[in-house]
């Protein structure tokens, strides 16, 4: 019992010296009060834990659980195996728990709400960026006051360095929860704000991430998004124009905040860039970066995620107070819309390297290192392909003594079939059906389906079939995995509200460190 007084007040005196800029919104809210009793609850179990000097948090957006199995088993694929017993790099971390992703006025999520939970302990609603769910989406006056601060805020107030790396428009959803705060995730640019946002004074996430004022600013951003930045009319490198209609061009206003940091575009300025750098401001694409499988098509040239990665590191790691970085694999997700997926696999196996990196470059005695996601994906793995099938392939399953068989497996349409498929999307062929006395009683059958026997459906261009037509594939609600490893790792084990994630990173942050 005295070990349990002992522990509690560590976690209140603690809790009380994190929580000195966390906002009204985010302590009253039930989310963020349950989520500090059950870490109460999970220190009382464990025990006190060591501190972390850094915290490196990765999202795979859009990456659930069949996404890492189809990934891992392409990876060992590609290296010369059948694939299964293969192991991405975070697939060996220590710890394993499960994030649950609803948003609070969503059964399935998008990634504004539940990377806005991630960073600031508190669920909200589908389509909003770190303000508490009592505000109503695109509506500006909703959300006034009602600001939740972020893990990287929080970070910045304590002195340690900062870095947002992400494939995506550093505007997106994903790495603008870091950093921004809005009732709208589409708000990227001046240009897109409603009348009546402009009427109350909101502010687009561009020109929020310019007019960041916690500690020094961050220290390291790198992505995509030019257009985002520029004003209209102004054309970038690569040949496209700006968006902004105020005619501000925040390049500019950046180097002009941060006169001894670097912005750059292209890969040759990226090489170039030394650990010594002070501050780094990194714009490769007009909008998203590029897939990895298309990388090398770049105009300009443009860094992989482990080479942002590692150099993100290197820059951050000088500081004796440690520092804050979100890495996002932002095109899994992409690539899953588009029903394709090669390059959801392929960019999954580039954060595997990019946290591999990550690990190489850091120790677990003073780095928590957390790999997971903000959500999941319609996408299937299914068929009872035979062991080392290729991942992307046709089925071809085993016959009745289980010895594989030589053919494709055929379905009630007399068509092969692949492994991997999506509830819904653009693979859908719009087929007019009818009955097949052969095919079972009554039993309605589409007829129509391309033939894949002669397809290659492991090329980075074929898009798998899916049950529903809709534009785009969707997001799904189930939950997600946490992998991590280092101080306060064990505390994220189990199942999750995914809100918890941050009261765990905000826990493990050493302030006493030198």
């Amino acid at each position: 019992m005295v070990y349990k007084l002992i522990t509690t007040s560590i976690i209140i005196l603690n809790t009380s010296l994190l929580c000195a800029n966390i906002t009204t919104q985010q302590r009253d809210s039930n989310w963020y009060k349950d989520a500090q009793k059950k870490l109460k609850k999970k220190l009382e179990y464990i025990g006190e834990i060591k501190k972390a000097k850094n915290i490196i948090l990765f999202i795979g957006d859009g990456m659930g659980i069949s996404t890492v199995t189809a990934a891992r088993i392409l990876d060992g694929q590609n290296k010369g195996s059948f694939g299964e017993e293969n192991m991405l790099s975070f697939d060996k971390f220590p710890y394993i728990g499960l994030s649950k992703t609803y948003n609070t006025n969503s059964q399935t999520p998008d990634s504004a709400g539940t990377m806005s939970a991630i960073v600031t302990g508190v669920k909200t609603k589908k389509g909003v960026l770190s303000v508490s769910e009592n505000s109503l989406r695109s509506d500006c006056k909703s959300s006034k006051g009602k600001n939740m601060t972020t893990i990287l805020e929080l970070a910045e107030s304590y002195g340690m360095s900062t870095g947002i790396v992400s494939t995506a428009r550093l505007t997106h959803a994903t790495p603008a929860a870091t950093y921004a705060h809005t009732s709208e995730r589409g708000w990227e640019n001046n240009s897109k704000l409603s009348p009546e946002a402009i009427e109350n004074g909101c502010k687009d996430i561009a020109a929020q991430f310019i007019n960041f004022s916690y500690g020094d600013g961050i220290d390291v951003a790198m992505g995509g998004g030019r257009r985002e930045f520029m004003p209209k009319g102004a054309i970038e490198v690569e040949g496209k124009s700006g968006k902004r209609t105020d005619g501000r061009d925040l390049r500019e206003e950046w180097k002009t905040k941060y006169p001894d940091g670097k912005y750059i575009e292209n890969l040759s300025e990226f090489n170039s860039i030394t650990k010594d750098t002070k501050k780094l401001f990194a714009l490769f694409n007009d909008s998203h970066m590029h897939y990895e499988s298309d990388r090398k098509n770049d105009l300009d040239g443009e860094p992989s995620l482990t080479q942002m990665t590692q150099k993100a590191i290197e820059i951050l790691s000088k500081n004796k107070k440690g520092y804050f970085l979100m890495v996002e694999a932002a095109r899994i997700d992409q690539a899953h819309h588009a029903g394709n997926a090669y390059n959801a696999l392929s960019e999954t196996i580039e954060l595997s390297k990019a946290v591999d990196m990550a690990d190489k470059l850091t120790n677990d005695k003073n780095t928590l290192i957390i790999v997971t996601a903000d959500h999941s994906h319609v996408f299937t793995m299914a068929g009872y392909p035979k062991r080392g099938n290729p991942i992307l392939g046709k089925v071809i399953s085993t016959d009745k003594h289980g010895l594989p068989k030589t053919q494709y497996e055929l379905a009630a349409d007399g068509l092969p079939y692949t492994t991997l498929g999506y509830t819904n999307g653009r693979g859908f062929m719009n087929l007019k059906s009818q009955t097949n006395a052969n095919a079972g009683d009554n039993m309605e059958i589409n007829i129509g389906r391309k033939n894949l026997t002669k397809v290659d459906t492991t090329s980075s261009g074929y898009h798998q079939e899916a049950l529903i037509p809709i534009k785009s594939e969707t997001h799904s609600g189930e939950d997600v995995t946490i992998y991590s490893k280092g101080p306060g790792a064990n505390l994220l084990s189990g199942v999750n509200e995914q809100n918890f994630i941050f009261h765990v990173m905000q826990y493990s942050i050493d302030l006493d460190k030198d």
